[in-house]
């Protein structure tokens, strides 16, 4: 169930905001000067949202919502079902994953294509949810950090070298005591890696490297294996059949708004949710290991 037939711009609602992405995102679909504008959309609608025991998240909603009110004509709604009723797409945008269970919910009840941004939810049990509520609901849903679509990461998800069996991503790591410890910033380089690689990861052994650092390796079907570390730059590389590449990069979010605007027309998400699940699985198996002492852990979903 895409959006095609919609000949005017899709009427785009932001549920949360709380975060850099809401401004950056109604920049770039709202404003045809901006850089890298994409057309097609328009953020007309928003529902403020907000968590008080996340101070990232309390400080900075008034803010983004008056960048929101006052550059970008966005209207405010007090609450999701009657946001629902003024757009066609909906961006989950809320910084904190825990809310996003109970706020996709009218969503999907309203029958709007959604995308939510990361983290999905603030467990593995959620996100599993979520995908089940949209299935059943029929509507199109997907997640993705906006790394899956850095274009050195793309080129080796194409197969520029071949079928990768090692590869390491970079990214920083910081956290979130409401949130597992990689779901909140690690997600990022995590999604990197899993781009490179693929889904089928085994076991996950989250250990500290000589610095200090969070190091949390995986070990993929056929002993291909794929290393996550905390740094505070994104990079990467991979290695395969035909030599080696860089991946992992961070091309901004024009990557990102171009593929929910297209997966908006199409209803044809660019993430199958099974990939999404295991990223978040992963995750988790590395919270487990890290409690159990650095013990690989089976990824279970």
């Amino acid at each position: 169930m895409g959006l095609s037939a919609f000949g005017a711009d899709l009427r785009v609602g932001i549920i949360g905001c709380d975060t850099s992405h809401a401004t950056a995102f109604a920049e770039t679909l709202n404003n045809p000067a901006a850089k890298g504008h994409v057309p097609g959309g328009k953020v007309v609608a928003a529902f403020e949202g907000g968590s008080p025991d996340i101070p990232e998240s309390a400080s900075r909603v008034e803010g983004y919502a008056k960048t929101l009110r006052e550059k970008y004509g966005v209207k405010f709604y007090d609450n999701i079902p009657e946001l629902c009723q003024n757009v066609d797409v909906v961006l989950l945008e809320s910084l904190d994953g825990r809310r996003h269970l109970e706020q996709v919910k009218p969503v999907l009840q309203a029958h709007k294509p959604v995308f939510v941004d990361k983290p999905m939810a603030a467990s593995l049990q959620d996100v599993v949810e979520i995908f089940r509520l949209a299935r059943k609901a029929g509507v199109p849903l997907f997640s993705s950090s906006s790394l899956r679509f850095a274009k050195d990461t793309q080129v080796v998800h194409g197969g520029s070298i071949g079928k990768v069996s090692f590869a390491e991503t970079w990214g920083p790591c910081e956290l979130e005591p409401h949130h597992p410890e990689l779901f909140w910033y690690g997600v990022h380089g995590v999604e990197a890696l899993f781009t490179i690689l693929g889904p089928g990861c085994r076991t996950v052994q989250r250990g500290t490297a000589a610095d200090g650092k969070i190091e949390v390796v995986g070990t993929w079907r056929g002993g291909r294996k794929g290393v996550f570390r905390e740094d505070k730059n994104f990079h990467g590389q991979a290695w395969g059949e035909k030599g080696e590449a860089p991946a992992g990069s961070f091309d901004g979010y024009v990557p990102l708004v171009a593929q929910f605007m297209q997966f908006f027309r199409t209803g044809v998400a660019p993430v199958k949710p099974r990939e999404t699940i295991e990223i978040f699985a992963f995750m988790e198996a590395a919270a487990e290991s890290k409690i159990k002492g650095g013990v690989p852990v089976k990824v279970r979903y």
